[in-house]
């Protein structure tokens, strides 16, 4: 399936799917594409901005694999200076700040898929973030 971006004669915009290209001037031709605002049958493909490339190359730290790199390092980066970390001890550590047993505090560590399930069954809520090794870790 593709999403074409389209419009109407009157100058609505809607996105539709398709098989392909020759599903989408089928269905056009056949009168089967309207606009969902007004109804009309007179309409058109139109170019996607989320699929036009810019001429010139992305700067670093703006797009690219080199973005998606800077912003797992930075979030890393955040987390280990933020959270408490309970290592494997995740699981017990949230289970006391979500009864109150221990005061609330953001903490970070590793769990197994068992203790996740239990900590959903719970209503404790965590989220799974990827990691970068710090560099202590890589000495090793």
């Amino acid at each position: 399936m593709i999403v074409f971006d389209l419009q109407c004669g009157k100058g609505h915009a809607f996105e539709g799917w398709f098989d392909d290209a020759n599903d989408f001037d089928g269905q056009r031709d056949r009168g089967l594409i309207q606009c969902p605002f007004c109804g009309t049958n007179e309409v058109v493909r139109v170019p996607s901005t989320f699929g036009i490339r810019s001429q010139s190359p992305a700067s670093p730290g703006q797009d690219g694999p080199d973005a998606g790199r800077a912003l797992v390092r930075a979030m890393s980066q955040y987390v280990e200076q933020n959270f408490d970390n309970v290592g494997p001890k995740f699981a017990t550590e949230a289970l006391k700040i979500h009864y109150g047993v221990s005061e609330p505090r953001s903490i970070r560590g590793v769990s197994t898929k068992d203790e996740e399930k239990m900590l959903e069954k719970e209503g404790v809520h965590f989220a799974k973030v990827p990691m970068l090794a710090s560099r202590d870790d890589t000495d090793a």
